[in-house]
């Protein structure tokens, strides 16, 4: 499962581990607890090598801990699959249980850690599209089942030719139909790619990834450096503008973090944001730190326009836990020196979009800052708030040149697709990206070093069918899974200690006794 995810490209391993998983719970249907120890262990195995970047700073104490706690959530997994499975059609209850314990994960603890959900594996291969119906609860189920499915193919098929008196016409057309369900699916309804040809309007962005001076968790400590680099790229790209090299933006989209120095309380920082929009000729969203009067900070947006200064506003909604706030900070403090580094922060509320005076209109921006793009309902809010393309300002320094990057960045191209939006992801340090409606990426920047990317991006105000459905079909499943595992416990306790049960017991007690005698 791990090799599914970026920076490699190999989508299928994500099918093939469903399918491996899927056969060994259910061959020779093993205990309740035997599943267990494979989804844990199978847990362990994934996120181990997916999360590195979490103790890239802080030793491996963090990394390997929330590996282990998010093994856990596999072995739950594995253990009602053991369950739901001995019922009809075991590559759906398989998929279901699947969504089941994603959604869990996606949302309990503090919130939730939706890091490695099946569906950010999928943004190169065929089931992509699925996010614009389904969303992505529904790709990674389309994951799940056709892994299961073939898996449960090649059990039927083995079993027929084990014993060719038992028919497997019927159960080897089901499984054939769930496997290619998905990829069928996904090949004939692509409404990402169409809506692209009915943007009613569109708008020239440019993303600014000025870097940072310094690796490492203290780089904040050169807070001024940080945004004089993001306004020495910015000045740059204005001169582009001037002799005719580039473009003129409507509007410039820095990362999180651009500006730790909050121009609101800060005369300098505002000046030389104030001066930069200017230059430009273009209102500037900037990622800051702004002190509230509770003494708590906010992770924020700010729109600033020229000589008007800031015209709109966005706190991050979902702050990160261990990052922006630690949770029960006298436990955990005893577990790691790094504990009282984690923040006070306050979620925001309100809008999730944003409202950019641009040169050719005003343009609804989405916002999801950072840590917020892996949930579901960070841009799911920001479109039915009104957003016509969607912004991730993202700040990933602190996790040096791990994998993390290009993670997250996958997440930005599924939300793409789910919801029929161009996305502008502007890294501070990388990767920095431009990402069309159908997900794919239309530019770059490397790791760690400054750059600007501009492009014209369609604007969108229809609502794909993902976010018109919204959370219900990823809470139907979790329904109908629920109900499944009570069905599968009722059967099992009648087996195990109904009438029948005993009856068979004392048969089987006669049998032994006649042998000895």
């Amino acid at each position: 499962m791990y090799t599914a995810f970026p920076p490699r490209t190999w989508w299928f391993m994500a099918v093939v581990a469903a399918a491996l998983l899927f056969a060994a719970i259910s061959v020779g249907r093993p205990r309740v607890r035997t599943g267990a120890w494979l989804g844990f262990v199978f847990g362990l195995a994934f996120f181990i090598p997916l999360l590195p970047w979490i103790g890239v700073y802080v030793g491996p104490l963090p990394w390997l801990a929330l590996a282990v706690v998010l093994a856990i959530y596999l072995a739950v997994f594995g253990a009602i699959a053991v369950l739901t499975m001995r019922l009809p059609v075991p590559p759906v209850w398989f998929t279901l249980t699947w969504v089941l314990i994603e959604g869990v994960r996606s949302a309990f603890p503090f919130g939730g850690f939706p890091w490695g959900r099946a569906a950010f594996s999928q943004v190169d291969g065929p089931l992509l599209p699925l996010a614009a119906i389904i969303g992505a609860p529904g790709l990674s189920a389309a994951v799940a089942l056709f892994g299961a499915s073939l898996a449960w193919l090649i059990q039927v098929v083995v079993e027929r030719t084990r014993d060719p008196r038992r028919s497997a016409a019927r159960p080897a057309a089901i499984a054939v139909v769930l496997a290619l369900l998905g990829p069928m699916a996904a090949i004939a309804l692509t409404p990402a790619t169409v809506d692209r040809t009915v943007a009613q309007s569109s708008t020239r962005i440019a993303v600014i990834q000025g870097n940072v001076p310094r690796l490492g968790l203290d780089f904040n400590a050169q807070r001024r450096a940080v945004l004089d680099n993001h306004v020495r790229q910015t000045f740059a790209l204005a001169d582009s503008v001037r002799s005719g090299r580039a473009e003129q933006p409507d509007l410039v989209l820095w990362p999180e973090n651009a500006s730790d120095i909050s121009p609101l309380t800060n005369p300098d920082a505002a000046e030389e944001i104030t001066a930069t929009s200017v230059s430009v000729g273009a209102p500037i969203l900037v990622g800051t730190l702004v002190s509230n009067p509770d003494g708590r900070p906010t992770n924020t947006v700010l729109v600033w326009d020229g000589d008007r200064g800031p015209q709109a506003r966005y706190d991050k909604h979902i702050i990160q836990p261990f990052g922006e706030y630690l949770p029960m900070r006298e436990f955990f403090r005893l577990f790691s020196p790094y504990a009282d580094m984690a923040g006070n922060f306050r979620p925001g509320s309100g809008r999730a979009a944003v409202s950019v005076p641009g040169r050719s209109g005003t343009v609804e921006v989405g916002i999801a800052t950072c840590w917020e793009v892996a949930f579901d309902s960070a841009t799911r809010d920001a479109v039915d708030d009104g957003a016509q393309l969607l912004y991730v300002p993202t700040n990933n320094a602190t996790f040096g040149r791990t994998d993390m990057t290009y993670q997250q960045l996958a997440m930005s191209q599924v939300r793409a697709v789910e919801h029929g939006r161009a996305v502008a992801v502007a890294a501070t340090s990388g990767v920095s990206a431009i990402i069309e409606p159908d997900g794919m990426i239309a530019s770059r920047t490397g790791i760690f070093t400054p750059a600007v990317l501009a492009a014209r991006l369609p604007l969108h105000e229809d609502r794909t069918i993902a976010t018109r459905l919204g959370p219900w079909p990823e809470r139907a499943a979790m329904l109908v899974a629920v109900v499944g595992l009570l069905v599968a416990l009722s059967r099992r306790t009648r087996f195990v200690g109904g009438p029948n049960a005993r009856r068979a017991a004392s048969d089987r007690t006669e049998v032994l006794n006649e042998g000895a005698r």
